[in-house]
């Protein structure tokens, strides 16, 4: 039988955050975005599953980064 692997602990993939409702609508209105101005991930993808995304959901990524330190991005998880 395979074994199972939990995507979020791989060196190789950024953290990942699912962010409650309020806390999304916080953060889209302090940047004046509205969802449908995010980048998307798929509900299907092995990150938004592990997390447990539905979507609409909002994700935030934080990767590291060599000048900023951290780079943080979101993405609003779609059906597929």
């Amino acid at each position: 039988m395979p074994r199972k692997v939990n995507v979020l602990n791989h060196e190789l993939v950024p953290k990942h955050v699912l962010l409650s409702r309020e806390e999304a609508k916080k953060i889209l209105r302090r940047l004046g975005l509205r969802k449908s101005e995010l980048p998307w991930i798929y509900s299907t993808d092995p990150v938004a599953r592990a997390l447990g995304a539905k979507p609409g959901d909002v994700i935030m990524v934080i990767r590291k980064s060599p000048t900023a330190g951290e780079a943080v991005a979101f993405r609003v998880v779609v059906k597929g």
